[in-house]
């Protein structure tokens, strides 16, 4: 199985806001190749620059629209031992479907605020959806901080899902990397 990443050079591009847009353009291209999507996805995400946690806190917050379909990766994420911290809203969502998950302020609320749990090296992976111009321009800030201290962060509900069947996959599986031919001749 082959999974094929773009790589975009946001670390290079102070400011620029990192959620995807049609007129994005990625500056390269990775592969990662394993006898599964799991880890053929967690590889590419690797080799793209992503640094993948196996363990440590994830942050969420996502927009209502995607919390039914989000629960899924929160329960899995949970079960594998990663603690999650979250917003208000999200928080609530996440709680009152059996999930603890500690609170944490958005940057308009005040601080200590979820910028502040990133640059104080306290959540490992952000997991963060948002619609409309004011949701976006209001997590702006969670998603550039992530890039800038190379936290793993996951923008969509099929990204957030891939990334967690990546997570489980790197946990459970042993993987090494070999010469593109070598995949050819087994």
């Amino acid at each position: 199985m082959c999974v094929k990443a773009p790589v975009f050079p946001f670390l290079k591009l102070p400011g620029v806001d990192t959620i995807l847009r049609p007129e994005m353009k990625s500056t390269g291209e990775v592969m990662g190749i394993d006898s599964g999507f799991p880890l053929s996805y967690a590889k590419a995400q690797l080799a793209a620059g992503m640094r993948i946690p196996t363990s440590g806190t994830a942050l969420i917050s996502i927009k209502d629209a995607d919390k039914e379909a989000m629960m899924p990766v929160v329960e899995k994420l949970h079960s594998m031992g990663f603690g999650i911290l979250a917003t208000g809203g999200t928080r609530d969502f996440i709680s009152a479907r059996g999930v603890p998950a500690g609170f944490v302020k958005k940057v308009r609320e005040g601080r200590p605020h979820v910028v502040d749990a990133i640059i104080n090296g306290d959540v490992s992976l952000v997991i963060n959806t948002v619609q409309g111009k004011e949701a976006i321009a209001d997590s702006y800030t969670i998603r550039r901080s992530a890039v800038e201290r190379n936290v793993a962060y996951f923008t969509t509900v099929p990204g957030a899902r891939a990334a967690v069947l990546g997570i489980e996959a790197l946990k459970r599986e042993r993987w090494d990397v070999k010469p593109l031919q070598d995949f050819h001749s087994s």
